[in-house]
C-alpha cells in the first residue's frame, strides 16, 4: 500500500507543481510522478531536519504540501534544463 500512496502523493504533487510553474512542461506523466515523488521526499526529509515539529500538525499538513510543490518545481526545472528542453 505504501508504494500506490507514494505514486498517487508524487502524482498529485507532480502536477500542481506544474499547474504552479509557468508556460509549457514537456514532460510526461510518469516523470511527473516521479519528480513530484522525489519532491515530497526530499521536502520531507529537508524539513525534519530544519523543523522537526512541523511534520506533527494534526490535519492536513499545508507545511509539508507547500514546501514538496516548491521542490518538485525545482526538479522539473532542473530536469527539463538537463533535457535541453524550453
Amino acid at each position: 500500500m505504501e508504494l500506490i500512496g507514494t505514486i498517487i502523493f508524487g502524482g498529485v504533487i507532480g502536477a500542481l507543481a506544474r499547474i504552479f510553474m509557468k508556460g509549457e512542461q514537456n514532460i510526461g506523466m510518469l516523470w511527473t510522478i516521479i519528480l513530484g515523488a522525489l519532491g515530497a521526499g526530499i521536502a520531507s526529509f529537508l524539513l525534519e531536519r530544519v523543523w522537526p515539529n512541523a511534520l506533527d500538525t494534526p490535519g492536513i499538513d499545508w507545511i509539508r504540501w507547500i514546501v514538496s510543490i516548491l521542490v518538485a518545481m525545482g526538479l522539473i526545472t532542473a530536469y527539463m534544463k538537463l533535457r535541453g528542453t524550453k
